[in-house]
């Protein structure tokens, strides 16, 4: 008898999961391609299908898989079959800033999420970053000036030549994070225009705050 009522509960509480899970899968999906369109994704669709499971699981009724196509004229395929690294980075960025408000996480890790992005879809990324920031501690290891400049703090990683090899951390203050930005801006040579445009860069993070 307690099998029965368990199972009865059981039902009642997957079926109203799956409808959920059905009603909002359309919006997240939309959501999530939108924001993979301003990452230099244009042609992004994505969608989510939904299989009945042969019985019943501990994550409900139902086989939830997401579709993903970057390019017009490709039918959307399973995400973890078709998508490059850079893609999943970007992909992964756009749903944690979608569900960034709902979620209990306190730390965040990037690592390259900016990979083959440069430009003002760097800069778009640092702003998506920067907001996510504003609920979630974010750690984001960066190659990119345009993604760096919106932080609220800029730590510079350094390789030592010791035996054996060893690596020193740096928190840059404001006027060695301009010329951190110069660096990476322009190359080893930091020069008056590099640094003028670090000094945008960095003015764009306040303008935007």
């Amino acid at each position: 008898q307690a099998v029965v009522e368990s199972k009865t509960i059981y039902m009642s509480c997957a079926e109203k999961l799956r409808q959920q899970r059905q009603q909002i899968a359309p919006t997240l999906a939309a959501a999530i391609a939108q924001h993979l369109r301003d990452l230099s994704m244009p042609d992004t669709q994505t969608e989510y299908v939904f299989t009945p499971l042969a019985k019943p699981s501990s994550y409900g009724l139902d086989d939830m898989e997401l579709l993903f196509s970057a390019n017009l004229g490709q039918a959307p395929q399973p995400l973890a079959k078709i998508a490059s690294g850079g893609e999943l980075s970007r992909f992964s960025l756009a749903v944690q800033v979608i569900q960034a408000q709902h979620s209990d996480v306190p730390v965040l890790v990037f690592d390259e999420v900016d990979v083959g992005i440069s430009g003002g879809t760097a800069e778009i990324v640092g702003r998506l970053l920067a907001d996510l920031g504003s609920h979630v501690q974010i750690l984001c290891i960066t190659h990119q000036a345009q993604v760096a400049a919106q932080s609220d703090q800029h730590l510079l990683v350094k390789k030592r030549q010791t035996d054996p090899a060893s690596s020193t951390i740096l928190n840059l203050e404001e006027d060695e994070r301009i010329n951190e930005l110069a660096r990476m801006t322009g190359g080893v040579e930091i020069n008056d225009t590099t640094l003028q445009h670090a000094k945008q860069l960095r003015q764009l993070k306040f303008q935007s705050a």
